[in-house]
């Protein structure tokens, strides 16, 4: 079925569904058709890690087991057109030469989502502005936004902002689980009480760039600072709510609210260990700590390192079972956003292949279960088109507007 067909499809059914609560739950089919019809993103898609193992390509299904969350197969399986595919970095030395190391690694792995894109031109299309999506998705291929996880790449230079926003980046967030030179971590104790200097100037250099400023993984001061700071709307492209379980990657309902009244947009985290408590097991997490400190070099790792870490991992993983979060607990997470946001705040960052993926939304094919879930919760298809992607392009259109603004003589 083509996609113009989809459309048609959800136009006959939309009547019905636009008030499910009045015309009676939709069917499977209907909740199908209609998300078919949606131009869905995911904002957090770190399969690019996956890009440089030998062997692996993401026109091949591949399997949950394998810790594998995204590729083509099951993109179209799941009616999900595409997203931001990350460009993460692990925190190495705050040295120039641990600076220098992490900048090379970001030029590959955005060098190898270009390729990617190159060698699947049929598939896959790189979107360079908001309105790109939907053109490229009426050109029946998956949409590819570049994003930055974690800028320790940049914060020896700040100028390479300017570079990676030539290749593509349009959504880049400053930090990651530890502290760098340009803000604080959630997950790390305080050391700027915010942004540094540097992170400050990085804020304004992303808003003069046209970039869209992403605060997960930032601490609670350092959203506080980039959303009094930004002079467009920031959004947290993978995280999720205190209020319904408290971790230090969520945030309470007052910054919720506060990033609402600014524009900006929360993408809701599907890590199990962000939706429920997680039992810390001393064995596996000095089972952990030494793999990281095995395989976390500055520079990256090797495809072959890349092989045995996610090999190592598994055997971890099965040794030391944790508790795993279930799909209700990420609708959990997802109607409290939007009733604490609205509508015009909340979407879908699901953390596939960082670590996302629970019971019944294990992987992308997974995700029209989520529309499926929020028709029976009341909401219409007007609030899905925003949800699944119509809230992150308004602000991503919004910091493109910021940036012509200064362009113009």
């Amino acid at each position: 079925m083509t996609i113009r067909t989809l459309w048609l499809t959800t136009a006959l059914c939309a009547a019905a569904l636009a008030c499910p609560a009045a015309a009676g739950a939709a069917t499977p089919g209907q909740a199908r058709a209609l998300h078919e019809g949606l131009l869905t993103l995911d904002t957090h898609l770190d399969t690019p890690a996956k890009f440089h193992t030998p062997g692996w390509d993401i026109l091949d299904r591949h399997k949950v087991a394998d810790d594998s969350r995204v590729d083509y197969p099951r993109m179209v399986e799941g009616g999900l057109d595409g997203g931001f595919f990350a460009i993460y970095t692990p925190q190495g030395p705050r040295t120039p030469q641990g600076d220098a190391a992490a900048r090379d690694a970001a030029l590959i792995r955005a060098v190898e989502i270009r390729e990617m894109v190159a060698r699947h031109g049929d598939r896959f299309e790189l979107a360079l502005k908001a309105d790109d999506a939907a053109a490229i998705v009426g050109r029946g291929k998956r949409v590819v936004f570049m994003s930055i996880e974690n800028s320790s790449p940049l914060e020896g230079d700040l100028t390479l902002m300017a570079t990676f926003q030539k290749l593509g980046v349009r959504l880049v967030g400053p930090v990651h689980f530890k502290n760098n030179d340009l803000a604080d971590s959630a997950t790390d104790a305080p050391e700027w009480h915010g942004l540094s200097p540097a992170g400050r100037r990085f804020v304004a250099e992303a808003n003069r760039l046209g970039m869209v400023l992403d605060a997960s993984h930032a601490s609670d001061e350092v959203l506080d600072q980039m959303i009094a700071l930004s002079r467009t709307p920031i959004i947290l492209s993978h995280s999720g709510c205190k209020a319904v379980f408290d971790h230090p990657r969520n945030i309470d309902d007052r910054r919720l609210k506060a990033l609402a009244d600014s524009g900006g947009v929360i993408q809701i985290n599907a890590m199990s260990a962000y939706l429920i408590p997680t039992p810390k097991i001393p064995a596996r997490e000095a089972a952990l700590a030494a793999l990281m400190a095995k395989t976390n070099p500055p520079g990256g790792l090797t495809p072959q390192q890349e092989q045995a870490f996610q090999a190592e991992y598994r055997a971890i993983q099965k040794q030391y079972p944790q508790p795993q979060a279930t799909l209700d607990d990420y609708m959990a997470q997802l109607l409290h956003a939007l009733k604490v946001a609205g509508v015009d705040h909340v979407g879908i960052g699901a953390d596939m292949d960082g670590g996302g993926g629970v019971a019944g939304l294990e992987d992308v094919a997974a995700y029209p279960v989520i529309t499926a879930r929020l028709l029976a919760a009341g909401y219409n298809r007007e609030d899905l088109v925003k949800i699944w992607g119509g809230n992150v392009l308004r602000v991503l259109r919004q910091a493109e507007a910021y940036k012509a603004s200064l362009d113009t003589p």
